[in-house]
């Protein structure tokens, strides 16, 4: 289950990517509205506001970023090594790898999870390597997810790489989290891009509301940031979503490890907005469920939490 729904994330990343690069995913500002609650819409006197500037961060400092070569893990005969930090102008940065299959069977290597800066960041990164032979690899950072994080330094990579076989798709060996510090590792950014409006705070858990974008890729996008402190690794989805009073099948669903934060969106398909004569969302109401991500028990299913949109 966890699997399935990290290759359809990440097949929504892949589409999204292409949109960045063919210059379709560039919203219109005005179509992006910020969260907020019920209570503050009632109280603030209505005054106009933008979104917070953070999504504006550039996603360079202008330094070149290095790391030295490094064995990330060897084990059964298979070896991965870092050799190289790297910036592509489409795909953005991400670490050249050497991997090296010294067993006697077809192998794959994918990630089980990917931290920048104590970042979650979804990773599209899988290579098959037969027997016997090398290949030599790219792991790309998400440049519209580090940016969203307001990530200008990269200079901390968490990897938990998931080696598996080629054909039967059966796990050889998941490895323990590797550590890569770069040049910037002194000079990385650390504040959490929290602003704006919080939905949910319990148990270590919390979740902001920050943004609507109307104009994304596949609909309309609600960006959530996400803090996880609860002492193990969550996963959270959506339940009972309404917009505007109307039930909708939104997609979400993401896993924060303990001690880190993700920077995610609930994607509303324009085609349910349609559906349902949905021009602009005013107002959200939705539940969070929280579950462990490797039992899958439940954590805490929330009360319903109702928002709206300015």
């Amino acid at each position: 289950m966890q699997r399935n729904m990290k290759w359809i994330a990440a097949v929504l990343c892949l589409a999204g990517f292409a949109a960045m690069a063919s210059g379709c995913a560039q919203s219109d500002p005005g179509e992006t509205k910020q969260i907020v609650s019920n209570k503050e819409l009632e109280t603030a006197g209505v005054e106009e506001s933008t979104p917070d500037g953070s999504e504006d961060l550039e996603t360079s400092s202008g330094v070149a970023v290095t790391i030295d070569e490094q064995v990330l893990f060897e084990q059964d005969g298979i070896v991965v090594t870092a050799t190289e930090y790297t910036t592509d102008s489409i795909w953005g940065d991400g670490i050249k790898l050497l991997l090296e299959n010294n067993s006697d069977k077809d192998i794959s290597v994918g990630c089980n999870a990917l931290m920048v800066n104590d970042y979650m960041i979804t990773d599209l990164f899988a290579s098959s390597i037969a027997a016997g032979k090398k290949a030599n690899e790219t792991l790309y950072l998400s440049s519209t997810q580090l940016k969203a994080a307001g990530i200008e330094n990269v200079g901390k990579i968490e990897i938990y790489f998931h080696v598996y076989d080629s054909s039967t798709y059966d796990t050889v060996f998941d490895t323990e989290c590797v550590t890569i510090q770069t040049s910037e590792y002194a000079n990385m950014d650390t504040m959490p891009n929290d602003a704006g409006t919080e939905l949910y705070s319990r148990d270590g858990i919390r979740i902001v509301g920050k943004t609507v974008d109307e104009n994304s890729f596949w609909g309309t996008a609600i960006l959530l940031y996400i803090e996880n402190n609860s002492g193990k690794n969550v996963g959270i989805s959506v339940d009972d979503m309404s917009v505007n009073g109307f039930m909708l099948s939104p997609f979400f669903s993401t896993t924060v490890y303990d001690g880190k934060k993700a920077i995610n969106d609930i994607t509303v398909f324009s085609s349910d907005l349609e559906e349902n004569g949905i021009e602009t969302i005013e107002e959200v109401e939705l539940k969070f469920n929280i579950y462990d991500a490797d039992s899958y028990s439940t954590i805490s299913d929330s009360e319903p939490i109702t928002f709206s949109t300015w």
